[in-house]
């Protein structure tokens, strides 16, 4: 098994990519030409304690997040949370094509008692795999730039008391670009997503097709994004922009639609219903089907009769 590095800090980083030294201690903007990994980088495994936010092309590596991989032949955004694993391997399909781009690192202390210390929790898709990446016109891309190059320009400047607001409110509009950017990516594969939809609807069919839902008891969203081989984040974000709902909605849903099927055509108790559906306790279904349909399940079977 490979060696997991640690980069605690940006110096780390630094250091590892055979840089200079940050220039502020929590924040960096890193050109990406200039980042030479070590020779040989097969195998290597990175934690990095901080965030990433990448804007990359032609990069001469493979990146790995868990089993997910990606070659970043094209102008595309990732954005990587504190503690991703993430491994890489070179990329030999890159020919002589120089990488570019750029690398923004932010520690979790910089941001820390700022209104984006909660808020970035929200932006799911520092939750994304790597091959749900951002993919960004060439308008877009330019946009981000900028931002990314103000913000450099702010913590060059001599630091005064605006200088941490003035660079928290550039990476807010930084993140909330990427949400609209991501909001149209969604739009644009509509085909591609509409597919998934469909497969979504066959691996909850099949899921609740089983005779053994009392010992595997109810599917979770990371089962079924797994079953997907999406980031349940991502997932998520896509059934909303679809359809308005999210994956666990989607899975009640169908949870509903079973129930009252169950509940017209058998004379099964609500109690076997409940463990049939892959319920512990039959009063969280109970709960649940109140929840959905506003009526009991005892009152919907009543209306059969």
């Amino acid at each position: 098994m490979a060696a997991i590095h640690r980069l605690s800090t940006i110096s780390d980083y630094h250091n590892f990519a055979n840089l200079p030294a940050p220039e502020h201690p929590l924040i960096s903007l890193v050109e990406y030409s200039r980042v030479q990994y070590p020779k040989d980088v097969k195998g290597i495994k990175l934690v990095q304690e901080y965030y990433s936010i990448g804007l990359k092309r032609n990069v001469p590596y493979k990146f790995f997040y868990g089993q997910q991989k990606y070659d970043f032949d094209e102008g595309l955004m990732t954005f990587i949370s504190p503690n991703q694993v993430m491994s890489m391997d070179k990329n030999p399909n890159i020919g002589s094509k120089k990488p570019s781009g750029w690398l923004l690192f932010i520690h979790p202390d910089f941001i820390w008692n700022t209104s984006l210390a909660k808020r970035i929790k929200s932006y799911g898709f520092f939750g994304y795999s790597v091959h749900e990446a951002l993919f960004l016109s060439e308008k877009e891309e330019q946009m981000m730039i900028r931002i990314l190059k103000n913000i450099e320009l702010e913590y060059q400047a001599n630091i005064d008391k605006f200088s941490q607001k003035i660079i928290i409110s550039q990476l807010e509009l930084l993140l909330n670009y990427a949400e609209r950017f991501y909001e149209r990516q969604f739009i644009t594969r509509n085909k591609s997503n509409h597919h998934v939809l469909e497969q979504l609807e066959i691996v909850l069919s099949e899921y609740f097709d089983q005779d053994n839902l009392v010992e595997l008891g109810l599917p979770s969203v990371e089962y079924v994004a797994n079953r997907l081989t999406l980031s349940p984040n991502y997932l998520s974000s896509m059934l909303k922009s679809l359809t308005g709902m999210s994956t666990r909605q989607h899975i009640q849903n169908t949870i509903i639609e079973r129930a009252k099927e169950q509940l017209s055509v058998t004379q099964l108790s609500v109690s076997e219903i409940a463990y049939n559906l892959g319920f512990e306790r039959p009063a969280s279904f109970t709960k649940l089907f109140k929840n959905k349909t506003n009526q009991s399940p005892l009152a919907f079977r009543k209306t059969f009769n």
